[in-house]
């Protein structure tokens, strides 16, 4: 194992230790545990947007804390929920009078602690409402029960808009919901990753073998086989999207082509170039496209795809919302 690191044991404070350090003015923890991450820069009167999961996937979750986004993130270790407490804790932070929207992945750990806080707060007189995001079309067949992966971006995008236009608490579930209902995601991983506490690959590939609809923690996809070309992998990939949700000829969308943590900036693009010319050839026109690192796999080969069907005017307002984070900056 090869990493710049101290104990292993000790990765994810660490990490911590040196984001508070270097955006004080952005971003801080509260009840001494780093691990509760909150926005520095508190709205009254907003709906308080919170996340979490599991460390190892930068930007997501905690990435996304800032200003027109969300504020505050519970911090798991690498591939681990945050507890209960920690959610409980932020949300007494940064909660300023409207309410909170529990915005996370559809993973059963997160699920048990955010609904636990959840009661706790209600117990203070605080409303909440919870929303998961299962973009991964691959991970399953009842969209109920996939994963969230890349696509929640669309999904903190517009809440975090909503909020930061000082919508109810039901308004800004509202338009997560609507990001969430036009947000679909495959994902193909080339290399796995190594867990910095394990030390080792959590699964294997051979030297010319790609997996196809790989999750975020190395769950299985639904091939394994010979590395395809990016032509090829667009197209297996856009056919299980549409598939899943049909656009017409005409609509607009909005492209995301994510890389896992150690794929290039120029296979991204290229990948990029083959997505859009299939959404040309259907007719399907590009309102906006995101080309980067948005959900990582630490240092996994590979991408993801997501597409989101831009529903309405209202819509392109909450994608085109400028944001600033430690992390991710769009003007």
């Amino acid at each position: 194992m090869k990493k710049i690191i101290n104990k292993p044991e000790n990765y994810t404070d660490d990490m911590l230790h040196g984001i508070y350090q270097a955006h004080p003015d952005m971003v801080k923890y509260v009840e001494d545990d780093l691990r509760c991450y909150c926005t520095a820069q508190k709205k009254e009167g907003k709906v308080a947007i919170i996340t979490g999961g599991g460390t190892g996937h930068l930007p997501l979750f905690l990435g996304y804390v800032g200003e027109n986004m969300l504020d505050g993130c519970g911090v798991g270790s690498v591939f681990q929920s945050p507890s209960a407490e920690q959610i409980y804790n932020i949300s007494k932070e940064v909660e300023s009078g409207a309410g909170i929207l529990f915005l996370y992945g559809n993973y059963t750990g997160d699920i048990m602690n955010f609904d636990m806080a959840s009661e706790m707060l209600e117990m203070d007189d605080i409303q909440t409402r919870s929303i998961v995001g299962a973009d991964d079309v691959l991970s399953n067949k009842n969209p109920d029960a996939r994963r969230g992966v890349a696509g929640i971006f669309f999904m903190y995008k517009c809440a975090g808009a909503k909020a930061a236009q000082m919508g109810t608490l039901d308004e800004v579930l509202a338009a997560a919901q609507k990001a969430k209902d036009n947000t679909r995601t495959v994902g193909f991983a080339l290399t796995p990753c190594i867990i910095p506490e394990l030390g080792h690959s959590n699964f294997t590939l051979g030297d010319n073998e790609m997996a196809f609809g790989m999750g975020i923690h190395g769950e299985p996809g639904v091939w394994n086989g010979p590395v395809k070309t990016s032509r090829e992998l667009a197209e297996e990939s856009m056919k299980e999207i549409l598939g899943d949700m049909p656009v017409a000829s005409g609509e607009e969308v909005c492209v995301l082509i994510n890389g896992l943590g150690a794929t290039s900036q120029e296979e991204l693009y290229i990948l990029t170039g083959d997505v859009e010319d299939i959404l040309k050839e259907k007719g399907i026109k590009v309102y906006r496209t995101f080309v980067g690192e948005y959900a990582t796999s630490m240092e996994m080969a590979g991408a993801s795809i997501s597409i989101c069907k831009v529903a309405d005017e209202e819509m392109k307002q909450w994608i085109d919302m400028p944001v600033h984070t430690p992390f991710y900056t769009q003007v």
